[in-house]
């Protein structure tokens, strides 16, 4: 078992972040445009098969349309504002995935997604995650959604607009961004 004490002060470096992350592989770690590092705790069984069921759409719709490519929570992506952030799921239009080197695909990849899901835990703020939306947004995502399973509340966010707010949808559209792509959510909420 192991245990990391940080000091509210430390901040890490783009470069020191890859070295953490690579040394703490079990550790889901995220760092914020100051150099704050973030240790996201571990989801428990619910969101965990929520997580599952918005992936395995999104890899079965993705596998259909060839049209880019799909990445799970373990996936942090270098923002252009410095963060490594690390979405629940995410996609990235495949022309912007292979714009990228082979080395920067096999690191955190230098770009902000196209599209992204931040799935709601008992263990998340909505506030903190509402933060991490608009930091998605202000960096070039799309089209993002915000699941709070709990109040079956769904934020979508996208650029330049007020956000829209769900109640209990039975389905979420991915709009142009993911043409014909449509989550259902029986499961989810």
């Amino acid at each position: 078992m192991k245990t990391l004490n940080i000091p509210s002060t430390f901040k890490v470096t783009e470069d020191q972040f890859e070295v953490l992350a690579a040394a703490n592989r079990e550790l889901h770690l995220e760092r914020n445009k100051t150099g704050e590092l973030i240790i996201m705790p571990p989801t428990g069984g619910n969101t965990g098969k929520r997580n599952a069921q918005i992936s395995a759409q999104f890899v079965v719709w993705n596998n259909k349309t060839k049209l880019g490519e799909v990445f799970d929570s373990s996936t942090a992506f270098r923002l252009p504002n410095g963060a490594e952030r690390s979405p629940d799921v995410s996609w990235v239009k495949l022309a912007r995935w292979n714009q990228l080197t082979e080395e920067q695909q096999d690191t955190f990849p230098p770009l902000c997604p196209d599209f992204v899901v931040e799935l709601g835990s008992p263990t998340d703020t909505r506030e903190s995650l509402r933060q991490k939306m608009q930091e998605y947004r202000e960096n070039g995502t799309r089209l993002g959604w915000l699941i709070d399973p709990k109040k079956k509340i769904v934020e979508i966010y996208r650029p330049e607009q007020t956000v829209e707010l769900l109640q209990s949808p039975s389905t979420l559209s991915g709009e142009d961004i993911l043409p014909g792509f449509v989550l259902d959510m029986q499961q989810i909420l």
